[in-house]
């Protein structure tokens, strides 16, 4: 049996016993990891000093983590955010590196060692942050919002941090590092830039941006119909793995993050008609590769350190973490953040981040900071990491509750009863309540977005701050009197957990559901919605008679052929949602499969009958006014 093959088992084992126990004890993945990576570590020593340069690898999980979160984010989209971008970040950054320069220069560090200190530990964790409130759902609340932001602010701000530490170096370290006697000659890494004056740095630099920006937008449609035309999953998922790698490598050898580099690239391909089909290729190796990068934290954290000087080390770190959440509420309370949003800000930020162990390295390896107090500064980034998942579950456990029952009461005090209840008022619940609220109908609209909550009062639509999928404040809202339920958020998975209480509290209420897809059809079925409706749907089935009516079909005959689609697609979806199992993937489902097809064949039969009946025959209401003279003529 070889190393590799015996280090890879030892790793997937890890990670496939400890995670599913993690997730069922409410811990989450990201401290399963971390546990796994501490047990086959320090506790059992099944891996040692080959953790290290496996960690160099995953962290390459970090690069195709933000490539997939630019890949959700639209250029306007990004423009959108460019004040919390570079008010809420930039004040955070700046805030943080000050605030434990000054600690640190109290403690007797001079001032250069003291601010790359603070540069170092001002970073946060962008893989266990985005990865647990993409778990937790949190992604799109104005916490997790302005958590994105400052993260996505503190990747681009490694750039000048790498150009800035070499600037601070202390002579005696050089020296020390020029005559050492380790004599390891490692050949320095291929670099575009070395050797370059400022402004040609600063030229090939802004090329190399221009070229991500530029080819992803004109090559790669190309590139991957090209690709797509071979009809091979497996060179469509190489030639994904080969954009994001190669983007990478050019960011590397310009000096610039690779993390940015994709996280642009993904940015430029949000639009594309590709973008789904490189989350799914993608995805995978994004999930194993951060994965093995928590399990290298924890069993890189060198324990004989540790106990060695336990107390200053646990007291650097909960130091370091008390601080950092003192800056981050700070700024929670300036950018009016408020409820669970400032809470979820400030804690789920408060840890070092894993660009922390590449900036120790480089300032090490630049004579900037003692190796001795890297090795510690190591353990207190570590440590804080490890950490964060209980945060987050103090943030759940605690926090959380306590704010609910805040929230409820405040709720309560609604003077008005509605007959109707909307979750959500995004572009598709303001459309519900719209109509509803014409015809006079009084709603209660619940969203969890403070800051859309704010919006709609300027346009004097009232509503209601609050997380709908959280029973008591549903029953605040009046679940039990309520005659109508429209869920109308965007997240899967909120949606079939509020449809499943309504239906439980309420076997009687109408309930009116927004799907995603046809899966989400079918679970919501199951969860007991009475209406579902996907939501592009109805608009696709606009478009296909517009496309009828394109090759000359009369309107009328084009509106007949999309509503008896809409009514056999209803009694497909009925039929087939009897036959999904949850359980079986519905491409190894057999009955699904052969009620797919069955379901096709009916469909054409259907709709060539639709077309051909009383072909010719012309409803007054679609002649011009003339045209229904000459008739009664």
């Amino acid at each position: 049996m070889s190393g590799f093959l015996f280090q890879a088992f030892v790793y997937l084992a890890a990670a496939v016993i400890a995670v599913p126990i993690a997730k069922r004890l409410g811990l989450g993945s990201v401290l399963g990891y971390l546990i796994a990576g501490i047990v086959i570590g320090p506790v059992v020593g099944l891996v040692g000093s080959e953790t290290q340069d496996i960690q160099h690898f995953a962290e390459f999980g970090v690069v195709m983590m933000l490539f997939l979160v630019g890949l959700e984010l639209e250029p306007r989209q990004l423009w959108g955010m460019r004040n919390k971008l570079l008010g809420l970040g930039g004040l955070q950054v700046t805030g943080t590196a000050l605030a434990v320069m000054g600690v640190c220069m109290l403690l007797g560090l001079s001032w250069s060692v003291a601010l790359a200190v603070g540069l170092v530990l001002s970073l946060s964790s962008t893989a266990i942050v985005l990865q647990t409130l993409g778990e937790k759902g949190l992604m799109k609340s104005d916490g997790g919002q302005a958590s994105f932001s400052v993260l996505l602010f503190q990747d681009i701000a490694v750039i000048p941090m790498l150009a800035l530490v070499p600037l601070l170096a202390l002579p005696e370290l050089l020296d020390a590092l020029h005559h050492g006697t380790d004599g390891s000659g490692h050949a320095t890494e291929l670099s575009l830039v070395e050797g370059l004056v400022g402004w040609q740095v600063a030229g090939v630099t802004v090329l190399a941006i221009a070229a991500v920006i530029i080819g992803g937008h004109f090559l790669t449609r190309p590139l991957f119909r090209f690709i797509a035309s071979a009809e091979l999953r497996e060179v469509f998922i190489a030639t994904a793995l080969l954009l994001v790698i190669g983007i990478a490598l050019l960011m590397t050898l310009v000096g610039l993050s690779p993390a940015l580099g994709t996280f642009l690239a993904g940015v430029v391909l949000a639009n594309s008609e590709y973008r789904h089909e490189l989350e799914s290729d993608i995805e995978p190796f994004k999930g194993l590769l951060l994965g093995l990068f928590f399990i290298t934290v924890g069993a890189g954290i060198n324990f004989g350190i540790l106990f060695g000087d336990f107390g200053t080390i646990i007291g650097m770190t909960l130091g370091l973490m008390l601080l950092k959440a003192a800056v981050f509420w700070c700024l929670a309370l300036a950018f009016k953040l408020r409820g669970s949003d400032k809470w979820l800000f400030t804690l789920g930020l408060a840890q070092a981040g894993e660009f922390g162990f590449v900036l120790l390295s480089f300032t090490v390896q630049n004579g900037v900071i003692p190796a001795d107090l890297s090795q510690s500064l190591l353990l207190v980034v570590a440590l804080s990491m490890l950490l964060t998942p209980l945060l987050f579950i103090i943030f759940d456990k605690v926090i959380l509750p306590r704010l609910t029952e805040d929230q409820v009461r405040e709720v309560d005090e609604i003077d008005t009863k509605g007959a109707a209840i909307i979750a959500g008022t995004g572009r598709f619940g303001q459309i519900v309540n719209r109509m509803l609220r014409g015809n006079g109908y009084e709603t209660i609209v619940l969203d969890l977005s403070a800051e859309t909550v704010d919006n709609m009062a300027k346009f004097g639509i009232k509503t209601f701050f609050g997380d709908a999928s959280r029973p008591d404040l549903l029953h605040a809202a009046g679940i039990r009197e309520a005659n109508l339920l429209v869920v109308a958020i965007d997240d899967h998975e909120r949606t079939t957990e509020i449809v499943k209480h309504a239906r439980m509290e309420r076997p009687d209420i109408h309930i009116v559901a927004r799907a995603r897809d046809r899966i989400h059809v079918y679970e919501l079925y199951n969860a007991g919605a009475n209406d579902i409706i996907r939501e592009t749907f109805d608009s696709a089935v606009r478009a296909g008679r517009s496309a009828l009516e394109a090759f000359g079909i009369h309107p009328y005959e084009a509106e007949k052929i999309s509503t008896a689609f809409q009514k056999n697609d209803r009694q497909i979806l009925y039929n087939l949602a009897r036959i999904y199992d949850p359980d079986i993937p519905v491409t190894e489902n057999a009955a699904y499969i052969a009620g797919v097809r069955e379901a096709g064949e009916k469909e054409r039969e259907t709709l060539t009958r639709s077309r051909g009946r009383n072909k010719g025959a012309v409803d007054r209401a679609w002649l011009p006014p003339g045209r229904i003279l000459d008739l009664e003529e």
